[in-house]
């Protein structure tokens, strides 16, 4: 009786349970579903913990977020871009009370050029330069002008340089470390600044009779003439020197198009430097090659101390670039510097693209890994950005990849998780950007720079005080140009030990060495300037008083002079004291101790 009482409210009641264990199962699925959600959120906290966000993209310069971040975004913008509008009179000057300007030598970095590696996107950046009357005119006279030193644009004059475009080859695109617009225009600013502070005083729009003509070794003649004149202009007073890249010639061309008349201009003839050092006869050097080997340690080991910094560059790299590393290698921080301020110095937004999540660890990333081969590698190694691509590459007559111009192949036959959207953002930017500069500013002024720098600017400077003398000795030369690249300033500041509070040369920089003589009497002194700051007090052979102070008459201020005899002493007595040698043979035969450290 008890069995069919159970039996009859079983079946009575089986909807029931039915209801009951589908709810039971539903929990559980539930359940389980939170779990899994929780698990892929904690996953993208932990990039997020590591500096690897997904948001919207932003412009860098956008005026958001914390006001420190803010302050610090402009800094970024302003000294590493050098915006022509910033472009500046200094204290550069050719009138000091009681001193005589005998002559100039000006070097320069290139303008503004796009990166050095391939990026992606990168034609979606303008790098144009719009609304400049200076730069309008420059183009105008180009494009307008066909004689025997020009055509269609392009320098016709027998020498190194024949052919050469004097123009980027496209108005607004960033092309593969070509000058932009922007650049030429920097360049021009650059030249109304030298023209405004030298030319009056070191006699550069001079003319003399026809009948006075004579030649010289450097320019052919010294003369150009003017149909309706019989006076021509002296151009044997002025010698240039570029390295045999687009963006220095073109550089050097725009600068002293806004220097000299244009009839002038025309007549110049531009000499080559075989190193973007400016080495000239004192180039060979395996000390210099390994001081370039221990740099590059130095600075591997720092990073090594940094993992997350190193994340951050292979998240931006993985971003940024067409042909990152492998897995494992690590990118050089420099080079993703060098394609960020592509997109900053043109006012684009941060790009973004979609990227695998499973990132490799970070402390797996190595400066200038062995293993891996960065495409702007240099005959200078550690100089990465810094350096050239070759002329013949960037023309289509090398083996190296086209100008940025194929949409980058994200295949991959490795497994792989599914693809997230992801963007490179401000902090990720800052923090690369402030250790950047920090490790710039231990290796400028480590001992093993300020060596490597005596070795690779010892021919340039040799040939500087060679112009010196000849200045100061009635010489015809007025003005020396040395169009060159960062590393052609920084050796140099570095073997002279200026001290700067940037330890990168930004584009269109200039660094003037000025020769005067004393009214009074015949000493001779000269000043450095730097980027339009009087820096000659910094300099080792100047300083602790060895260097007047002058006024500046009716510009105001004060200026420092340094004897000309010290510098000559300098590079003749006391420049390889402190790699224990007295040549330059010596200090460049490469000893090494019985541990591998010289």
């Amino acid at each position: 009786m008890l069995l069919k009482e159970i039996a009859r409210f079983s079946l009575q009641h089986r909807t029931l349970y039915c209801y009951l264990i589908l709810s039971i199962w539903i929990f559980l699925l539930i359940a389980g579903m939170y779990k899994y959600i929780g698990s892929i959120e904690n996953g993208n906290n932990l990039l997020n913990a590591k500096g690897f966000g997904y948001r919207k993209t932003e412009r860098f310069l956008a005026e958001e977020g914390d006001s420190t971040d803010r302050i610090r975004i402009k800094e970024i913008n302003q000294t590493d871009c050098t915006h022509p509008f910033a472009i500046v009179t200094g204290e550069e000057g050719g009138s000091l009370e009681g001193w005589t300007l005998q002559g100039v030598l000006l070097l320069i970095r290139h303008g503004d050029r796009g990166p050095m590696a391939h990026v992606r996107g990168i034609n979606e950046v303008d790098c144009g330069y719009e609304n400049d009357p200076t730069l309008a005119r420059y183009i105008n006279f180009l494009q307008n002008t066909t004689t025997g030193s020009t055509s269609g644009g392009h320098w016709m004059k027998t020498g190194p340089f024949h052919g050469f475009p004097l123009l980027p080859a496209a108005s607004k695109l960033c092309l593969l470390a070509q000058l932009t617009h922007k650049g030429i225009a920097q360049m021009l600013h650059v030249g109304d600044i030298v023209r405004q502070a030298y030319a009056n005083a070191l006699g550069l729009y001079t003319r003399v009779p026809i009948s006075t003509q004579r030649t010289t070794p450097f320019n052919g003649s010294d003369f150009i003439s003017n149909p309706t004149s019989s006076f021509q202009y002296v151009v044997d007073d002025v010698v240039i020197y570029s390295t045999r890249y687009r963006r220095t010639f073109q550089s050097a061309m725009a600068l002293l198009f806004g220097v000299l008349p244009p009839e002038k201009w025309l007549a110049m003839q531009i000499q080559e430097s075989h190193s973007l050092s400016y080495c000239f006869s004192d180039c060979a050097c395996p000390q210099a090659e390994k001081l370039k080997k221990q740099l590059a340690s130095e600075m591997n080991e720092h990073l090594s101390k940094h993992p997350a910094i190193g994340a951050i560059v292979q998240w931006i790299g993985a971003a940024l670039l067409q042909n990152p590393q492998a897995a494992g290698q690590q990118i050089n921080p420099l080079e993703i510097r060098d394609a960020l301020l592509a997109h900053i110095c043109h006012a684009a937004p941060l790009p973004c693209r979609k990227i695998h999540s499973n990132v490799p660890s970070a402390d797996s990333y190595r400066y200038g890994s062995k293993t891996g081969s960065s495409s702007t590698q240099d005959p200078l190694g550690l100089d990465v950005i810094n350096i050239d691509v070759d002329e013949a590459t960037l023309s289509g007559g090398g083996a190296g990849p086209p100008i940025n111009t194929e949409q980058p192949d994200d295949s991959d036959t490795t497994e792989q998780e599914p693809e997230i959207e992801g963007c490179v953002e401000k902090s990720h930017v800052l923090a690369l950007m402030s250790y950047i500069h920090w490790a710039g500013m231990k290796e400028l002024y480590s001992q093993s720079m300020r060596q490597q720098g005596l070795l690779r600017s010892y021919g340039l400077m040799r040939n500087i005080v060679a112009y010196m003398l000849r200045m100061i000795s009635g010489d015809r030369v007025k003005f020396v140009l040395y169009s060159g690249h960062d590393k052609t300033l920084e050796y140099l500041i570095a073997s002279l030990g200026v001290q700067l509070e940037n330890p990168f040369i930004p584009y269109a920089s200039r660094m003037v060495f000025e020769v005067y003589k004393s009214d009074k009497d015949t000493q001779y002194y000269f000043r450095l300037v730097y980027n339009g700051r009087d820096v000659t007090n910094t300099i080792d052979v100047c300083e602790s008083g060895k260097s007047l102070n002058v006024p500046r008459g009716i510009r105001g201020g004060r200026a420092h002079l340094c004897p000309i005899e010290n510098i000559i002493r300098f590079i003749h007595d006391d420049y390889f004291l402190s790699l224990n040698a007295t040549n330059y043979k010596d200090a460049c035969m490469a000893q090494t101790k019985q541990d591998g450290i010289f």
